[in-house]
């Protein structure tokens, strides 16, 4: 008599658990997180680089986005698993812009406010635009570029902000005791207001896993960073300008940014915006 194979599983078929069933994501259908415990109803379903994702909206307003795997949910206090609607109605509700905030269809850019943000860089400048452009032309905020923070001293003199026209700027890599920190100490007042994040370069604020990378790589000291990551990624016939307009290309909203750069631009938006 042959023996039964269990492909390496010894549990008996009858004593396994039965897979959570399938539900479809259809909008508006609440459903629990397990493993937070975050309820609310689905907003949207979305394909990643990871797989698909679901967005909840809970009864305050509040969205966050999850990975569908298998029973990682619950309705009606069982187990189940999402999958995508077989055809995904029009969504309800507000339309959101790349930055999540409500997007206002049609509505005219604002005249420009005497309030500026200044940022870095170039890329710091498209990157922003990319994911809060509609949010700034609805405020009437401009965003400029200054090469480098050297000469933010000079430049906050010459604008010599006040009650209505504030400066934000959006400092890389400002970390304690760094010279950007030092800069950014020397300017700072009741109309100026100078936030960073912890990134050598705004590249490394984009989420890994939407440009499609497992990380950004280490790159020694004394070598230039930008071309080092280009070496370390296999990039190497492409210009970093190049480089950066792939990476720029995978970011369609706030969702591929990490939060301490969202929570600085938010921050800055804030403070030029608000009397």
């Amino acid at each position: 008599m042959r023996s039964r194979s269990y492909d390496g599983d010894l549990t008996p078929p009858w004593k396994k658990a039965a897979p959570a069933p399938e539900v479809a994501a259809e909008p508006d259908l609440v459903v629990e997180d397990a493993g937070t415990g975050f309820c609310g109803a689905v907003v949207r379903v979305e394909k990643t680089a990871e797989g698909l994702t679901v967005t909840l909206e809970d009864r305050f307003g509040k969205h966050r986005v999850f990975p569908m795997t298998p029973g990682a949910f619950l309705l009606d206090g069982r187990p189940v698993t999402l999958v995508r609607p077989p055809s995904v109605p029009a969504r309800r509700g507000p339309l959101l812009s790349a930055s999540g905030s409500i997007a206002v269809p049609g509505t005219k850019a604002r005249i420009a406010r005497a309030g500026r943000i200044y940022v870095e860089g170039r890329h710091d400048a498209e990157l922003v635009e990319r994911v809060w452009g509609h949010d700034l032309r609805v405020e009437g905020v401009v965003v400029e570029y200054l090469e480098g923070v050297d000469d933010l001293p000079a430049i906050v003199s010459a604008f010599s902000p006040a009650p209505d026209a504030r400066l934000g700027v959006l400092v890389d890599h400002l970390a304690p005791g760094s010279k950007e920190s030092r800069i950014a100490a020397s300017v700072t007042g009741p109309d100026v207001l100078v936030v960073g994040h912890p990134y050598i370069d705004v590249w490394e604020a984009v989420k890994p896993s939407s440009v499609g990378i497992p990380s950004w790589p280490r790159v020694p000291r004394g070598e230039d960073w930008k071309s080092g990551v280009c070496r370390a990624l296999g990039w190497t016939d492409l210009t970093t300008g190049e480089a950066w307009q792939r990476i720029l290309a995978s970011v369609t909203s706030y969702r591929d940014l990490r939060p301490e750069l969202l929570g600085a631009v938010e921050r800055l938006i804030d403070f030029v915006t608000v009397p």
